[in-house]
């Protein structure tokens, strides 16, 4: 099993571009000069997942008035994104890390517990990207209830 780096707030984020919930490609290099909350979570339409990415949702207007826009990465591929956005009204871009390279570079894939074994897999994580491109906030391992309401309190929204 593997170790993997995790970043730490300072440093340049990774730069990606990925196909969204609909094949269009975005990068984060498109958001340059905005602050971005990225988050990474292991699978669409599971119970935890749902819940992380309604919150986000339901909390978007928010984040949003903060100059904050949202984007979620999981492994899924493009047609379960879009079926996950669709089903749960998710309303912000949902983009799909297959072969897992970009989870790689987040330190979002690697070994983690679960159900008390080591086992690989996506590690729920969340960041803030400043306007410049540096990670601004780096956050491993976190739940997927009360996520969002927390990273509010973090960042004062």
């Amino acid at each position: 099993m593997t170790t993997s780096t995790r970043l730490e707030p300072g440093v340049n984020a990774p730069s990606f571009t990925l196909p969204d919930q609909d094949g269009k490609p975005v990068s984060l290099d498109d958001y340059r000069g905005q602050r971005v909350v990225l988050y990474f979570y292991p699978a669409a339409m599971t119970p935890g997942c749902t819940k992380q990415a309604c919150d986000f949702r339901d909390n978007l207007a928010d984040f949003g008035d903060a100059g904050l826009a949202v984007l979620g990465i999981s492994p899924d591929k493009p047609e379960k994104l879009k079926k996950f956005q669709e089903r749960d009204s998710i309303t912000f871009p949902l983009l799909s890390d297959p072969d897992k390279q970009v989870l790689t570079e987040y330190g979002a894939f690697g070994e983690k517990m679960m159900y008390g074994k080591t086992v690989t897999g996506v590690i729920r994580s969340t960041f803030v990207i400043a306007a410049d491109g540096t990670i601004e906030v780096a956050q491993y391992n976190v739940r997927a209830t009360g996520h969002v309401a927390k990273l509010r309190r973090d960042l004062k929204l």
